[in-house]
């Protein structure tokens, strides 16, 4: 790396300084300074290869400049990616620890416990959640699908023709329609 540039700097001397890292003397850069001056009044021998000394340095310098560039793109991207990843890793994480207290919730509503404050601080919680991508599945008549429920237990029941929820022990949660956990459900089948 080149030292910073001086403000004050001659143009002979930011010229000199090319020169010396192109590999070429103090004389010789002299020599490639007036290049446009030297080509109308006949250039001294070797000029054109000084020139192409420099336009191949410059050359190799924006390279350089447009590899480090390309990397810090790539880098910024990957970071951007892994804040998200871990971002909705945290969000998550978060939601799973609150499964407890929706379970809680719901039963407290079946008791007819859930008035009042505590029902608007519930409603308020579950507008929150669903912003976040939780949402609570399972309902009696639901098609039974064991990618979604969990069956704890089978009722024989001669008025169903496939498998269907008949009763929500526990409700199933999912994030962002990833299963987080699987409703408890007793199930109905069809009779023998």
């Amino acid at each position: 790396m080149s030292e910073p540039v001086d403000q004050a700097a001659k143009p002979d001397e930011l010229l000199d300084e090319a020169g010396e890292q192109a590999g070429l003397t103090s004389d010789d850069a002299g020599q490639a300074a007036p290049a446009d001056a030297g080509a109308a009044s006949g250039a001294a021998p070797g000029s054109d290869e000084q020139i192409a000394q420099l336009k191949a340095l410059a050359a190799e310098r924006t390279e350089d400049l447009q590899r480090v560039h390309a990397e810090y793109v790539n880098y910024k991207r990957r970071v951007d990616r892994d804040r998200a990843l871990a971002r909705q890793g945290g969000i998550e994480a978060l939601l799973r620890d609150l499964l407890p207290v929706f379970d809680s919730i719901t039963a407290a509503e079946k008791q007819g416990e859930l008035t009042g404050g505590f029902k608007l601080t519930a409603d308020e919680l579950s507008k929150v959640t669903k912003v976040y991508g939780l949402e609570s599945f399972g309902a009696p008549g639901d098609e039974f699908d064991p990618r979604l429920h969990e069956a704890l237990m089978q009722v024989p029941d001669p008025n169903v023709t496939e498998m269907v929820v008949r009763e929500v022990m526990q409700n199933g949660f999912r994030i962002n329609d990833q299963v987080v956990r699987p409703a408890r459900v007793v199930v109905s089948v069809p009779a023998e």
